[in-house]
């Protein structure tokens, strides 16, 4: 369904020096640097997976999705999406995806819900029996019938951002990307979203590329992600894979039974613990400690903590997939 080949995209770069002098010589005699915003990117998603795609800020995420929906031309490499160039034959192209980015939206600020998809209706050439049939289904997964006579405008952020799902899948696409649908989003909302993605795609076998910054989302989601980091692909592969390959922090909570005892433990000494393998977090009443349980077993530091203090209530987490890739992308920056 999508195949993504050797993606590059390059941008020019003016290089300005400061000052009045600086900004004259840019405008007369600009100097320009070549910036690789993506560098050499490789994927394939089969029809009806969700992939997770995900990278820091200015990794280059954002870029590859705007090639990806035909908004940039790729420097070089290639992009194949339901067997169409995303550059070429836009208004092919268009109808067959479909778009949710989490702080922009698609919706008529002014119109009521209802009369909004009434428009995208004849701007996708949806016809009325389909548009009918589809609006039933969006309406049973997404809920839209207590606010879809309401005014875009005085919608809750939660509610928007089904109003834009439902806008996005109204031509019924073939691939929907998604960037930061739950943000801002409390909980409640966040699982209804999820929920109701995840309906889409079982039901509709809709394929779905998420790009998110709640690693919640991709956990619950999607078994595979795609990683990148300064435009280069760090990782693709199952998130299962990833936790036992990078997932070696572990977590322990105990609440002791007297703070002041907390001045006996000295895990860093005692287990030889680098600074990046350890980390302490004490609130004054219980605490935590993430380390690396490679440099010292979990039975180990069980075994030193009860030895030297008394706790009242203890328990041992795995390291969730945030730490994980944290840990990553410290090691790929370190290259």
């Amino acid at each position: 369904m999508i195949h993504v080949e050797s993606l590059r995209k390059e941008f020019k770069k003016v290089n300005k020096d400061p000052g009045l002098k600086g900004s004259f010589k840019a405008l007369f005699k600009p100097q320009y640097e070549i910036v690789k915003a993506v560098d050499d990117i490789s994927f394939d998603v089969p029809k009806g997976k969700i992939l997770g795609f995900i990278g820091p800020n200015g990794a280059g995420k954002s870029t590859v999705i705007k090639m990806l929906t035909g908004i940039l031309t790729p420097t070089s490499g290639k992009c194949i999406i339901n067997d169409r160039q995303p550059t070429k034959n836009r208004k092919q192209y268009v109808k067959e995806i479909g778009v949710v980015f989490g702080q922009r939206t698609q919706l008529w600020w002014d119109l009521p819900l209802r009369e909004t998809y009434a428009v995208l209706k004849e701007i996708y050439e949806v016809e009325e029996k389909v548009y009918r049939k589809r609006m039933d289904f969006l309406n049973e997964v997404l809920e839209l019938e207590s606010f879809i006579s309401s005014p875009v405008r005085t919608l809750s952020l939660g509610q928007r951002m089904r109003a834009d799902i439902a806008a996005s899948m109204l031509h019924n696409p073939k691939v929907l990307f998604l960037d930061e649908p739950t943000i801002g989003l409390d909980v409640v909302v966040k699982d209804n979203i999820r929920k109701a993605i995840e309906k889409i795609n079982a039901e509709e076998k809709t394929t779905v590329i998420l790009t998110t910054h709640d690693l919640a989302d991709i956990e619950l989601l999607s078994k595979r992600i795609v990683m990148i980091d300064k435009g280069k692909k760090v990782f693709d592969g199952k998130i299962s894979d990833l936790k036992t390959k990078y997932g070696q922090m572990r977590e322990i909570a105990f609440v002791p039974e007297r703070i002041k005892d907390l001045k006996k433990l000295d895990y860093k000494s005692h287990f030889k613990f680098t600074d990046d393998d350890l980390n302490v977090e004490n609130d004054g009443v219980s605490v935590k400690i993430r380390f690396n349980s490679s440099v010292s077993p979990v039975a180990d530091m069980l075994s030193y903590t009860l030895s030297k203090i008394s706790v009242k209530d203890i328990n041992v987490k795995d390291s969730d997939i945030e730490e994980i890739i944290r840990r990553l992308y410290k090691q790929e920056s370190c290259k």
